[in-house]
């Protein structure tokens, strides 16, 4: 995926800016974007803070971390009870 030029935070100021009457059509031109651009911004960024964006990252940052934590631990769940179910196995096929 290509990497933007603006950063998140540039994106939400340019809202910002749209939202105080700046017209789009005139904000494209300077930054020298499409107005598709400019649109899907909007419909993604759209009436976010800069604070609102830096807790949704931190969010979604925690969450990644999350589900890292829980595949490990399911991973580990797994193999103790695959070991205990070989090891039921195991001591039911000894007995005399």
């Amino acid at each position: 995926m290509k990497k933007s030029r603006f950063s998140e935070t540039k994106i939400v100021s340019i809202l910002a800016r749209h939202e105080r009457g700046e017209r789009a059509v005139d904000l494209c031109r300077d930054l020298e974007i499409s107005q598709a651009t400019f649109y899907k911004w909007k419909s993604k960024y759209g009436g976010l803070s800069v604070s609102e964006l830096k807790r949704i990252k931190e969010l979604e940052q925690e969450n990644a971390r999350l589900k890292k934590m829980y595949a490990e631990l399911s991973l580990v769940h797994h193999a103790f009870k695959d070991a205990v179910r070989r090891s039921s196995i195991a001591h039911k096929s000894s007995r005399p």
